[in-house]
């Protein structure tokens, strides 16, 4: 089942790309239209998914992918992307394009197994140590909303945030250690880090509605574009198809929609994972609707809420239904939803606000992460390049981005520190 789900996952997003329906790379949706219009020749239009791709793909999706042994859904989506725009959109070119979307869908499955078994077989196995690259992204995922708030509004207001955020996540603490909340005789256990995150996203919605639209501002993006919204509401069925897929696959543990819950869910912890993704997909839903109704190309994964239902279902089959339902309802209420964002301001603004806060300490997180995993690769060492790496990179003007450098370096080291056993420079640590 699972290598059902991830080829038809590949084939579908690189036949919704092909065909111009809708991509992953929000960056590349604009590009798209432009394509569709006639501004943009498609194969300008291939060059430019290829080069906004494919770094992300080998610097962001397989590190994350490789660390956790789940496939992070930009790993094979950003790769979709780029086959779907690269084959032509003829008779011949849509279905050529389904097989080498699904051939590259059980390539990742396949060779994540085959790295997998490859590590065991190392001098040193270093993937053991890999999983403490996201070990301080769980932990700091509750201040991003604190950020956030500090961005929109001002830090002061970021810092009451952080500060409460911080008292009830210490409050859940001291509840749990003494037990104070029971159930039929058991003790009911509070996710402290769930609790955090939830005060501190009711502190960015309370600020964010507060913000008031100023007169004579109101665009009503919906009746605007309402032949683009028209083009996506026709491929609705293209939509379920791929979102009941993606939700069975998280569902089955096989894939995540983002570093976070992927390392969640990488440690059992399915319903913070699911918190995480939901936080995630509040700060996705203002891009995801402007940018579709705006350009009439729509994201495979819509607003991210179907890794949600595929995290909180209760089994594969109805995290399919799920998946299928939820994605049907998002495309039929995307007019509704723009102009709900349109007269609420402070919400619509906000998506921008969580997104770089997510960035922002993503960034931190797995470059203390990765330093950590390096470190216990090849003590001493493994701090040393990862700081090096990180300064050496900015220098040059950041060729990889600076939420990778963690996993990435920490990779590195276990390659490094292997060639040094085998050389005989250094022994294994125990």
């Amino acid at each position: 089942m699972e290598m059902t789900l991830i080829v038809l996952i590949g084939a579908v997003a690189a036949v919704l790309a092909n065909m111009n329906i809708a991509v992953f790379n929000d960056g590349l949706r604009p590009i798209v239209s432009e394509h569709t219009e006639g501004r943009l020749t498609r194969r300008d239009l291939a060059f430019t998914a290829f080069a906004m791709s494919f770094g992300l793909v080998i610097g962001f999706g397989i590190p994350f992918t490789l660390t956790a042994s789940i496939i992070l859904i930009h790993s094979i989506l950003l790769g979709t992307d780029i086959i779907g725009l690269m084959t032509p959109k003829n008779k011949w070119g849509t279905p050529v394009a389904a097989i080498i979307g699904g051939a590259y869908g059980a390539g990742l499955l396949v060779g994540l197994e085959g790295f997998v078994k490859l590590f065991e077989k190392l001098p040193l196995n270093f993937l053991p140590a890999m999983g403490q690259v996201g070990a301080p992204v769980v932990v700091t995922f509750m201040a991003f909303p604190a950020l956030a708030v500090a961005f929109q509004f001002s830090v002061k207001k970021g810092l009451v945030t952080f500060i409460v955020s911080a008292i009830v996540r210490q409050l859940a603490v001291f509840v749990n250690e003494n037990k104070f909340l029971t159930f039929s005789d058991t003790a009911v256990t509070l996710n402290q880090e769930g609790m955090a995150l939830i005060t501190g996203m009711i502190f960015l919605l309370v600020f964010a509605m507060k913000e008031k639209k100023e007169e004579g501002t109101s665009i009503d993006l919906a009746a605007i574009f309402s032949d683009k919204v028209a083009k996506i509401r026709k491929n609705v069925v293209f939509f379920m198809i791929i979102g009941g897929l993606i939700a069975a696959a998280t569902n089955l543990a096989i894939m995540a929609g983002d570093p976070i819950s992927l390392n969640l869910l990488a440690d059992g912890k399915e319903t913070d994972a699911g918190i995480a993704a939901a936080a995630r997909a509040l700060g996705f839903i203002p891009l995801i609707a402007s940018t579709a109704i705006a350009t009439g190309v729509y994201s495979p994964v819509g607003f991210t809420l179907i890794f949600v239902v595929g995290l909180f279902s209760p089994n594969v089959w109805v995290a399919l239904l799920a998946g299928v339902i939820v994605i049907f309802l998002e495309v039929m209420l995307l007019a509704s939803i723009a102009r709900f964002l349109d007269k609420y301001p402070g919400i619509r603004n906000s998506g921008e606000n969580i997104r770089n806060a997510m960035s922002k300490l993503l960034e931190v997180a797995l470059l203390i992460g990765g330093a950590n995993a390096a470190n216990a690769i090849a003590p001493g060492f493994g701090f040393f390049f990862i700081a090096g790496t990180y300064l050496l990179n900015e220098a040059a003007g950041r060729p990889i981005v600076r939420m990778a450098v963690g996993p990435v370096g920490a990779i590195l080291v276990g390659i490094i520190a292997n060639i040094l056993v085998v050389m005989g420079l250094m022994t294994i640590p125990k």
